[in-house]
């Protein structure tokens, strides 16, 4: 088994000041062709928080927990955190553990499932940082992670802590509905070794929470924050129209599940906490939103299980009926498809 010398968080990064904005997003969107008035419509949604999205924050946070349960399990392996889109950028990083004398580490990603934007990207991110570094230090990236009980139990509480959450007439009859970032459908194709992948990854992970919740097949799963030209086709169907739906047909209350995040993304904290609440709300639909996995001390703990596995052998820990993602990614994996999401919600 490979020896590791340090551990390296690899996520997506966020602004954190309103000066932050539109640096952030454009670099986003480098070479994308996306025009200045579609940034600052974008933009609003982070100006509604002062300029500042949750998920470095939720990173600081992750990674001082991994150094404690590390700590705590004799993982002797210092940590780094690297972003793709804003401070501290992974190259920058790469860069301090190449002065640190690093020379193999393992990558933890924050997403949970296999598409270009989702693990290709970030691989090719990683090579990218690798290149521009003199005297690098090799990286290996962690396996999917959708279908890990350090998952998946964290969002089956936070599912049932939601529902309790609403008006006690109507906790015993909510509708379950899963919400995933949606991507341009070619993408979905192409997503996984041999295509599907992305949906049929949110699905099993969908299935096994609600069946945690005794909830069988009663549960949807429904995508958000399209970003793309109308031309292209996107995974669907929306969460504003699934909303929609249940209230027309007098559903009692819902509960969403952000099963597509391992974190409050602005994607979350916007286009749930905010947009979808108030359409709810519009239409008399109690609404809970279930919280995400973050720094849930089993999630932390997946982690730790996730480095013995690929360092020790550990047999690899997973529920339901698909089976541990591929350790390593073959060279045609996940490819992009014919579109790319333009522009984050």
């Amino acid at each position: 088994m490979p020896r590791y010398d340090s551990f390296l968080l690899v996520s997506f990064g966020g602004p954190e000041g309103r000066d932050d904005v539109i640096p952030f997003l454009e670099n986003v969107t480098r070479g994308r062709g996306v025009p200045r008035e579609r940034l600052e419509q974008v933009a609003e949604h982070y100006y509604r928080f002062n300029g500042v999205s949750p998920i470095n924050q939720q990173c600081r946070d992750l990674l001082a927990a991994v150094e404690k349960e590390f700590a705590a399990n004799g993982v002797d392996l210092p940590v780094y955190w690297g972003n793709r889109n804003w401070d501290p950028m992974l190259t920058d990083t790469v860069a301090a553990m190449a002065a640190d004398g690093r020379q193999h580490a393992i990558a933890f990603v924050t997403s949970a499932y296999s598409c270009y934007s989702s693990c290709r990207q970030y691989l090719e991110d990683i090579d990218r940082a690798r290149a521009a570094v003199p005297g690098a230090p090799r990286i290996d990236k962690l396996r999917q992670f959708f279908n890990h009980p350090g998952f998946i139990e964290p969002f089956a509480d936070a599912a049932r802590s939601a529902a309790e959450s609403l008006p006690l007439p109507v906790q015993g009859s909510y509708d379950l509905v899963f919400t995933a970032h949606s991507i341009p459908d070619a993408m979905a194709g192409a997503s996984g070794p041999d295509g599907g992948a992305y949906s049929s990854q949110l699905a099993e992970a969908s299935r096994l929470v609600a069946g945690r919740l005794g909830r069988g097949d009663s549960w949807r799963l429904v995508y958000q924050s399209r970003s793309g030209p109308p031309s292209v086709p996107w995974l669907g169907p929306d969460i504003g129209d699934c909303i929609t739906e249940l209230a027309e047909s007098g559903s009692s209350a819902v509960v969403v599940v952000p099963i597509g995040f391992v974190s409050d993304h602005m994607e979350v904290v916007f286009d749930l906490d905010v947009e979808a609440a108030e359409q709810a709300e519009r239409l008399g639909l109690p609404l809970a939103r279930a919280a995400t996995p973050s720094t849930d001390t089993r999630f932390v703990a997946m982690i730790t299980e996730l480095v013995a596995e690929r360092q020790d052998g550990l047999p690899p820990r997973v529920l339901g009926d698909q089976g541990p993602a591929l350790g390593m990614c073959s060279p045609g994996c996940c490819g992009a498809g014919s579109a790319r999401p333009r522009v984050p919600a």
